[in-house]
């Protein structure tokens, strides 16, 4: 079954990630449609739904083009077969080549978030992927995971077969439901040829500064503007820029034979120490970083009774994400990337690079980024005809 001509069906099109792999897919693969799921009550808002996550990446005119490869499939993750309407199920069963599981639940503070989206959500796509293998057959499933499977850890280098044991302890409930995901899809799909992709801390783009996605980058600003930092330098931070993700991730799923069927999408051995950030983050912006690790215990106390005060202010919502995120800061751990490297032909970039732009855009936007409403088509081709 070839790709070059195919109907895709991808969920997550309208978040962070998806965003990056779908105009990705509409921009290397002409020949290519989506059927994004998307939760909306017309094409329309669909359209204007999907705007919301294309337009980091394309203009409008740009971004209508690419509308006329791709049909919306108005539904819900959390419904009984994703909210589908039988005219909509029949015509995925009918011309869907290959699936791209994405959307999912960052909440790790909520087990019910991560157990309805990540769990029922991820049960009911492979549910769609089984009929569509036994019906016209399937050329792929991808799944993309996390590299938090492989649960609690401490100053590792973590190869892609070695990562789940089932034995090991899992750091929150968003580690938990995506392990348990990655165990669907291998149990109800033994004979479709599986693509799992475990992306790192995804934060930022080498390309530009501009981003849509903000929890670690509020928590790493914040952490760079304290007069101490409670870390050792020498600690490794696995942090993976957005592009390259979505190069990956579209490179793998449309490729004929891929060599393996897990990989992780992350900085593996190429990941900077936080000394490193910290030098470059003072070359960048002027910021410099003391480290004083002997101030961690005291520091994730402060942590910990900030979460618990019901007051919702600056110091509680950083409190919130600081203590989501230590655990992945503080366990010294990375993940090897040599076979998405080798497959995708370009390793990532190194947050050194391109991290003080981001910060510095990011304070400036105050953690926003400045979404703009969809201009008509005509309007956006009058701009683009101006533009030229």
């Amino acid at each position: 079954m070839s790709s070059a001509d195919e109907t895709l069906f991808i969920t997550g099109a309208t978040g962070f990630l998806g965003g990056y792999a779908a105009t990705r897919l509409l921009d290397t693969h002409p020949g290519v449609r989506l059927r994004p799921l998307v939760r909306a009550r017309s094409r329309e808002q669909a359209i204007e739904r999907l705007w919301g996550s294309f337009q980091l990446h394309v203009d409008a005119a740009r971004f209508w083009e690419m509308m006329d490869r791709v049909e919306p499939a108005l539904g819900d993750l959390h419904a009984p077969d994703l909210g589908l309407d039988a005219a909509t199920r029949e015509a995925i069963l009918g011309d869907t080549g290959s699936v791209l599981h994405i959307a999912a639940s960052l909440n790790r503070k909520s087990d019910k978030a991560c157990l309805n989206t990540n769990v029922r959500g991820t049960l009911s796509v492979v549910k769609l992927a089984r009929a569509l293998a036994d019906g016209r057959g399937l050329r792929r499933y991808t799944h993309v995971s996390t590299v938090a499977v492989a649960g609690k850890r401490n100053a590792e280098v973590v190869l892609e077969d070695d990562a789940i044991d089932w034995d090991r302890s899992d750091y929150d409930p968003y580690a938990r439901t995506k392990k348990l995901c990655e165990h669907l899809a291998h149990e109800l799909l033994p004979d479709v040829q599986k693509t799992i992709l475990r992306p790192s801390i995804v934060m930022g783009d080498s390309r530009f500064p501009e981003t849509a996605q903000f929890d670690m980058v509020r928590a790493t600003a914040f952490l760079a503007d304290l007069p101490v930092v409670p870390f050792r330098p020498t600690w490794r931070a696995d942090i993976v820029n957005a592009d390259w993700v979505g190069r990956a991730i579209e490179t793998l799923h449309m490729k004929a034979r891929p060599e393996h069927t897990i990989y992780h999408l992350s900085a593996g051995l190429s990941s900077p120490t936080l000394g490193a950030v910290g030098d470059a983050l003072h070359a960048g912006t002027g910021k410099r970083i003391r480290f004083a690790p002997s101030l961690l215990g005291p520091f994730q106390t402060a942590v910990d009774l900030a979460n618990g005060w019901r007051a919702k202010n600056p110091v509680t919502l950083v409190a919130s994400l600081l203590k989501v995120f230590l655990p992945y800061i503080t366990y010294d751990t990375v993940f090897d990337n040599a076979r998405a490297v080798a497959e995708v032909g370009v390793a990532p970039a190194s947050f050194t690079g391109y991290g003080p732009a981001l910060y510095r855009w990011s304070k400036a936007n105050a953690f926003t980024y400045p979404t703009r409403p969809l201009p008509s088509r005509a309007e956006a081709e009058k701009t683009k005809e101006a533009a030229a």
